[in-house]
């Protein structure tokens, strides 16, 4: 039987909540009973709070690379210009779904250690006024860049085009929502912030796309790419396209559960006092973050230069199998040049971004490269100090203020 490293700290998958777990567990029921689709309902409702929509959202069986390409096959028809946003290798590789619907592609790429710049989408949307779809990666995991999701919304709202992002990666790490940051399809994961299990696509999609997603005889329809066979699957006797994951389902409910009863902004919070964490106690170590500037470093994954001659397969083993340490290689264009912290879900806890410094710097050491180890846990610790007098000091003038002014 195949055991999980004791931490776990990989970009995806990652660990699941226990509860979630346990949920998981319930016993499976008949999709079809009044019992399950009331279930099924609350859930979608949950999922439309953490949202934030006014709409409903959809539930697609299948991890985030179903939602991702449902959406491209969906909106997209053949006479559209896609602009296709491109800062790392999930970016770069939607254009290829991009392709199979469009009459036209146009790519506006950075370099993956940089972040897209919204004044060059507005020059490119001034250069081709007949763009009418942009897609954007919002955080790809591969460099660890987070991309200003909420500007490029609003670009393309004033432009007129319909904007797709994957916000796999990104939501649940962050205050991010679709409605907010002017986007049209927007897909997400149980398995990443949430900290579920793969297996389920979240979208929420707007009005505007709808109403373009049915006038588009492209749009897939009886087809496990379809958006429009779940538009109205949450609605009462109405029987679901296919066999919904009964396992997933349940797991999701009570990631949302967690998410909500933990309350948001502190999920937020709590991922990026894990990533300041890691990165400062990363740079104590003598070891380069991946990304240009922190200001564009996501808060869900800390990407990181392995050290010349060292070898990221040879690190990352070390890491693994001395101190139960598992992070994730590289992908595509950084394959072999990072190793790669996620810090999502239940990996989003401060001590675990010391525990990550900690086995840097014995494994560095290991290997050949002198760093001192204790001087990157006291600069990861130092990050979580600063954090908790933070903490204090807010509650004590939260007191203050009540007792000057009971009620």
């Amino acid at each position: 039987m195949l055991s999980p490293p004791p931490f776990m700290l990989t970009t995806g998958p990652v660990t699941a909540y226990p509860a979630v777990l346990n949920a998981m567990a319930r016993p499976a029921v008949y999709d079809g009973h009044h019992a399950f689709q009331q279930f099924y309902r609350a859930v979608v409702g949950k999922l439309q709070a953490a949202l934030r929509l006014s709409n409903l959202p959809l539930i697609l069986q299948g991890d985030a690379l179903l939602g991702l390409e449902a959406a491209a096959a969906s909106l997209i028809g053949r006479r559209d210009v896609v602009l296709n946003l491109v800062s790392g290798v999930y970016g770069k590789g939607y254009a290829g779904w991009a392709r199979r619907y469009a009459g036209e592609v146009i790519e506006l790429a950075v370099p993956f250690d940089e972040a897209i710049d919204p004044d060059r989408v507005r020059e490119a949307l001034a250069a081709r006024p007949d763009i009418s779809i942009i897609t954007v990666c919002h955080h790809d995991t591969p460099s660890g860049t987070l991309n200003p999701l909420g500007e490029i919304g609003r670009l393309g709202r004033e432009h007129g085009a319909y904007v797709i992002a994957d916000a796999v990666s990104s939501f649940g790490s962050l205050d991010v929502h679709p409605q907010e940051a002017a986007i049209d399809i927007f897909v997400t994961s149980a398995a990443k912030c949430l900290g579920a299990t793969p297996g389920l696509s979240l979208l929420a999609v707007s009005d505007r796309a709808w109403d373009r997603i049915k006038a588009n005889p492209q749009a897939p329809r009886a087809s496990f790419l379809s958006l429009l066979d779940w538009e109205l699957a949450a609605e009462a006797g109405r029987a679901f396209p296919v066999t919904p994951s009964l396992a997933e389902i349940h797991g999701l409910d009570a990631a949302l559960d967690l998410y909500l009863q933990e309350r948001p902004e502190r999920v937020w919070a709590r991922h990026a006092r894990t990533a300041a964490a890691a990165r400062a106690g990363l740079k104590a170590l003598d070891l380069k973050l991946w990304p240009a500037s922190e200001a564009i470093a996501a808060p869900s994954a800390t990407v990181f230069h392995v050290p010349e001659g060292m070898g990221d397969i040879r690190l990352r083993d070390t890491l693994l199998e001395r101190y139960g340490v598992m992070l994730s290689l590289g992908r595509g264009e950084t394959a072999g040049k990072v190793l790669r912290i996620g810090h999502m879900g239940p990996a989003a806890e401060p001590m675990l971004a010391v525990t990550a410094v900690a086995a840097l710097g014995g494994a560095l050491n290991r290997l050949g490269k002198p760093v001192d180890a204790g001087t990157g846990v006291n600069a990861a610790l130092a990050i979580l100090e600063r954090a908790s007098s933070n903490q204090a000091d807010s509650k004590g003038s939260s007191r203050e203020v009540a007792h000057a002014n009971p009620a």
